[in-house]
């Protein structure tokens, strides 16, 4: 069953390849277990921050990793290659392929980056989506640590099956594991602490920057 109304296909914004499961990764596995079809756009595989000694695509290889442990098919992945820290510089080309990839998939909701994410990629791709995606629901997602402020406006309950997801998924980005961001503890107790919020067990966070009903 959707519980998710009419809502049939959600797309993913994520900077970089990782960025939509640290975000939303609760919300990418419950929607998934509803029904809806997630596409998950990558803008940049960041192969000028991959250590020495290893292979340019790994952030790829293991993206695609975390996209088969949710279940997602190839033909709703898609990996562009815009140059991480250098989206500003890109914004035409990076509106463009929005517009392109609206017409292609006719998402019903948007999940993006926060208008008040001050990482330079981050902040380019939510204001670029709120030029692409105007005409449809656009929510954005949390990720703490590139947030001075943060809306807490609209909340999805999750169970602990959905936080076990997304910690199986940013499991699969090993060259990540270091980050202190990636630590389980801290995935469990954001979820409890926006649980606690709205007096559930679990939940993740999103801005509304557009709810069409």
């Amino acid at each position: 069953m959707n519980e998710f109304n009419n809502i049939k296909t959600v797309m993913l914004l994520a900077p970089h390849t990782d960025d939509g499961e640290f975000g939303c990764g609760g919300t990418m596995a419950k929607l998934l277990e509803a029904g809806v079809r997630v596409v998950y756009i990558a803008f940049s595989t960041c192969q000028a921050s991959i250590p020495y000694g290893l292979p340019g695509d790994i952030l790829a290889r293991e993206m695609n990793l975390s996209m088969d442990s949710f279940g997602i098919p190839a033909e709703d992945r898609v990996i562009l290659d815009y140059p991480v820290r250098n989206f500003n510089a890109h914004r035409q080309e990076i509106l463009d392929d929005m517009i392109k990839l609206n017409r292609k998939y006719k998402p019903d909701m948007v999940l993006m980056p926060s208008a008040h994410d001050i990482h330079q990629d981050h902040h380019t791709i939510a204001e670029e989506a709120m030029r692409a995606f105007k005409r449809v629901t656009l929510l954005g997602y949390e990720v703490p640590w590139n947030n001075y402020t943060f809306n807490n406006q609209a909340y999805i309950t999750l169970e602990e099956r959905h936080i076990q997801k997304k910690i199986a998924a940013i499991a699969c980005y090993d060259t990540q594991k270091e980050r202190n961001y990636s630590d389980e503890a801290f995935t469990w107790g954001l979820a409890r602490t926006h649980g606690v919020q709205i007096g559930a067990e679990y939940a993740e966070v999103f801005e509304v920057v557009r709810w069409i009903l």
